[in-house]
């Protein structure tokens, strides 16, 4: 979904700057004494991992079975290759194809398609997408920390 996704709120249409918008299904909700663990599963099963507080989890309503979005801003995602998800502390390794590299003069946009079609795109230094040898059609994975995850609900 593009940074034009909407959400009814109030009877008014809402948009947002984040690009990353992934839809997916509550499966797992932990509270501890402050914040809580949700796992959302995308189409595909690739899963997403978020800390937020209870206040939110209680807010939303979040439940497991629940239809929620993990929104990202592109700033927030690392794109690497051969990424280890064991050797990595970000909770949130997502592999992907690269769908498309939109160059800029200093910063390049990337754009993975994951398993089940959801895409996330990060930005990336150009000298980065260099190093790193990035191309169309290549194998890389998204990485990002759960408490960088926003959830929300329709």
């Amino acid at each position: 979904m593009s940074s034009k996704a909407k959400e009814e709120k109030g009877g008014e249409l809402m948009k947002i700057s984040a690009r990353n918008i992934l839809a997916g299904t509550v499966t797992k909700v932990i509270k501890g004494a402050v914040n809580s663990e949700i796992d959302l599963t995308l189409k595909g099963g690739d899963k997403v991992a978020a800390i937020i507080t209870n206040q939110s989890v209680e807010h939303l309503g979040l439940k497991e079975g629940s239809a929620a979005h993990a929104i990202l801003k592109a700033s927030w995602v690392i794109i690497g290759t051969d990424l280890d998800p064991k050797k990595i502390s970000a909770r949130n390794v997502l592999r992907g194809k690269i769908a498309r590299i939109h160059q800029g003069a200093v910063n390049d946009e990337v754009t993975l398609t994951l398993g089940g079609g959801a895409e996330v795109t990060a930005i990336l230094t150009r000298e980065s997408t260099q190093a790193l040898g990035l191309k169309q059609g290549g194998d890389a994975s998204a990485a990002f920390k759960a408490n960088s995850v926003i959830l929300a609900v329709d």
